[in-house]
């Protein structure tokens, strides 16, 4: 049986895959200019639709939301992190006492979706526990139950795709369990799971802005309060592409931590250059 997933295509099929793509490319610019021109058409681009961005207190409150938006992202990513790493150790774990209850939890908060999991936090608690949680901690909490089971899953994905080999060989240095994870395991597997991760801290990221239905004042929600002032003109699309652009910054920064860290692990530590002894001198000469 041949191992071969599909075959090469052949001239006639390169043909007609490179003009299918031409064709695609051309109907999506066509697309993208008519909407463009309709918005061109409707005064959209104007310079009095963009009035708004000049004011100050607007440009705080954007910059209020972006803070919001960030801080919980950044508490949130944390605790994703750390929750995915204890239950990934105790779905790994060789006690049924430990590796069961956790894959309860993981299983169970992966299934729930994040913004029941917000409501429960902010209102649910509430009204049926009688703790009040901010508007803040409800975002993050819901968020890290969910990234943080998603992350567990792959955690252990990753240490579980290390070959058994580097296991048995360093429980034969007479290395234990934790120092096998710790020194042999987790390093190689965080390079693998490097791209999986930043992917899941982009998805935590861009969450954020669920909070906008508890009225959490994050990024998103400022957008729609600014572009549903009609004294400013109702610029629902020019907040949307403001929004959206620090949206995109905000993620490029992510991919270049995450791209600076995977070149700092590839490149591991620096080992000292061996130097040469010196060449004795010969007795009663001088060296050669």
């Amino acid at each position: 049986m041949s191992s071969v997933l599909y075959d090469i295509p052949g001239p006639a099929a390169r043909a007609r895959n490179r003009t299918i793509g031409v064709v695609g490319v051309a109907v999506i610019l066509a697309a993208l200019g008519f909407v463009l021109y309709r918005f061109w058409a409707t005064g959209q681009f104007s310079g009095r639709m963009w009035d708004w961005i000049t004011y100050e207190a607007i440009q705080v409150r954007i910059l209020d939301g972006l803070w919001n938006t960030v801080r919980a992202f950044l508490v949130a990513a944390v605790l994703s992190l750390v929750f995915g790493a204890v239950f990934a150790a105790g779905r790994l774990s060789d006690h049924a006492w430990v590796r069961v209850p956790c894959t309860v939890v993981v299983e169970f908060f992966r299934a729930v979706p994040l913004l029941v999991l917000i409501f429960i936090m902010y209102y649910g608690m509430s009204q049926g526990a009688g703790i009040e949680i901010s508007a803040f901690w409800a975002v993050v909490l819901g968020l890290m139950l969910y990234n943080g089971s998603v992350l567990a899953e792959v955690f252990r994905a990753g240490i579980n795709a290390v070959p058994r080999g580097q296991s048995e060989a360093a429980y034969a240095l007479g290395l234990r369990k934790t120092q096998v994870m710790s020194s042999v395991l987790l390093p190689q597997a965080v390079r693998s799971m490097l791209p999986t991760i930043l992917s899941q801290l982009v998805v935590v990221l861009k969450d954020t802005a669920l909070g906008f239905l508890i009225l959490y004042e994050e990024l998103l929600l400022v957008a729609r309060q600014l572009g549903s002032q009609v004294q400013l003109g109702s610029p629902i699309l020019q907040v949307a592409l403001v929004v959206a652009v620090l949206y995109i910054g905000l993620c490029l920064i992510l991919t270049g931590l995450s791209r600076l860290v995977e070149k700092r692990l590839s490149q591991g530590p620096r080992k000292a250059t061996p130097q040469a002894a010196p060449t004795p001198a010969p007795a009663g000469g001088a060296p050669v």
